[in-house]
């Protein structure tokens, strides 16, 4: 006997809706691998229609005190408060996450992050108006920059939306976002909040594939595009927006070298290293998954690591002892687990190294010694429950590798020597840098990389600007 999926709908103008053409696919649970939900499979008319909802919201939205902004993010704060128990229940059936860890690691920071940004929308900043040329007055307006379309990924969908519709409804601009392909539950459930706070057509969810991501970012409309994803997604966003010049904000992939000094703490930087590796089932691209350890504690780091690994447990989003749920989709199992089937043969798996079980995409926490600058696993984003070990000698030769690989979004250096670590937080080619820590974000703080990783910054004032213009504005003092 079957069981009738949920359906999910867009949310476009104030309303869900199916798709145009009535196309759907299937939404699976990664935790079971059986469907739960059909979603929209929009396409050009879909698309069309929410920008143009959009359009028509725009110029109203602009136009309100920042004031009044802020009094709908924060009412949006205060609703996600209150709906959490619902929030976390899609977002578990998106990604089969542990439930416990959802509602503790994900809810405080999104209404955090919500009520930051609401704070900043009556915080700009810029040049006091002066007279820089005599007779003549000149000051700078900053604006919202229009209609944004957004694109999020499915590794943290709720979180990643609010990083999105957030600064851009805080800054004037109207949103058209698109959830992942495999994980839209999220995001219906937040239109349905956010709909019932912002006038029609402001915020506005179409579901779909690449496809309809790519008909977002080539539509005429929007004037700014913004995407967390792989490298490839990003560089075709860059390449599509070029077109007509849209702005465009990329959050791509992350290799984070983790740099682990002869003096550190072994056990500390361990439970510090295994959690920001693990966390997420390493689905995230700031993970501490590739690991540089100083030879002369590299065999007692390795055997720690191995043990710590071997001690974690991945399972069911209701088993209050695990730390990770599964893989978020079939193709992402198969990507991990060929990067451990084509290891080269110095490499050693020192734990780990299968999958878990036959249901549901888990896979075992993974350690690998034994490898060179130029493997595969080394240069490559895993984007999994692996977590790599190389072996350097001095300071010279861990700054070498740390930024040898094409991203640059985050790294960590672990040492009680203050100056080496002021000198590596210099060195390091990367847009954070934690030092005897790996991960924390706060909202006041920019978060961004360089090189393949994109450009532009998520959270913090940055973060808020990057979805606003600027205009100079000049006036004569003799009229």
């Amino acid at each position: 006997m079957s069981t009738e999926l949920r359906r999910l709908r867009n949310y476009i103008d104030g309303e869900f809706r199916d798709a145009a053409d009535g196309r759907t696919t299937e939404v699976v649970n990664p935790a079971t691998g059986e469907a739960y939900a059909t979603a929209p499979l929009s396409r050009e008319a879909d698309v069309d229609a929410a920008m143009a909802a959009a359009a028509a919201a725009f110029p109203a939205w602009r136009d309100l005190v920042p004031a009044e902004r802020q009094k709908a993010l924060l009412k949006i704060a205060d609703a996600f408060e209150e709906r959490a128990e619902e929030l976390i229940a899609a977002e578990v059936e998106n990604t089969g996450k542990p439930i416990g860890l959802t509602r503790s690691e994900e809810i405080p920071p999104m209404v955090d992050q919500i009520r930051f940004f609401a704070g900043a929308a009556r915080m700009l900043e810029g040049r006091g108006a002066g007279e820089y040329m005599e007779g003549l007055t000149s000051f700078v307006r900053r604006e919202p920059i229009g209609v944004c379309a957004q694109v999020a990924p499915w590794n943290y969908p709720m979180m990643m939306a609010v990083w999105k519709f957030a600064p851009a409804l805080a800054a004037g601009n109207t949103v058209v976002l698109k959830p992942s392909d495999t994980t839209p539950a999220s995001t219906a459930l937040m239109a349905d909040i956010i709909g019932s706070i912002v006038p029609k057509g402001v915020f506005n969810v179409v579901c779909g594939d690449r496809d309809t991501g790519r008909l977002m970012v080539e539509h005429e409309t929007p004037a700014m595009a913004s995407i967390t994803g792989s490298v490839r997604a990003g560089m075709s966003v860059a390449e599509s927006a070029s077109k007509d010049l849209k702005r465009v904000h990329l959050e791509l992939g992350g290799k984070a070298p983790v740099v682990v000094f002869e003096d550190t703490d072994i056990p500390k930087a361990v439970e510090g290293i295994s959690e920001a590796g693990y966390f997420n089932a390493g689905q995230d691209c700031t993970a501490a998954t590739r690991v540089l350890v100083h030879e002369s504690v590299h065999d007692e780091f390795v055997s720690a690591l191995a043990k710590a690994a071997s001690e974690i447990k991945t399972g069911q989003p209701d088993d209050e002892d695990v730390m990770y749920g599964p893989l978020n989709n079939p193709n992402q199992l198969k990507q991990v687990s060929g990067f451990i089937e084509r290891l080269p043969a110095h490499a050693k798996v020192e734990a780990g190294g299968h999958r878990v079980g036959d249901k549901g995409y888990f896979y075992a926490p993974t350690v690998v010694s034994g490898l060179k600058q130029d493997d595969e696993i080394i240069q490559q984003e895993v984007f999994g429950p692996v977590i790599t070990v190389q072996s350097f000698r001095d300071e010279d030769q861990a700054v070498e590798w740390a930024n040898g690989v094409e991203y640059a979004l985050a790294s960590s250096v672990w040492t009680k020597d203050h100056g080496r670590a002021m000198r590596m937080s210099k060195r390091l080619d990367f847009g954070c840098v934690w030092i005897n820590t790996h991960i924390p974000l706060v909202a006041e703080m920019p978060h961004g990389g360089f090189k393949k990783s994109g450009y532009g910054k998520d959270l913090s004032g940055y973060g808020f600007e990057d979805y606003t213009r600027i205009k100079h504005v000049m006036t004569s003092l003799d009229m």
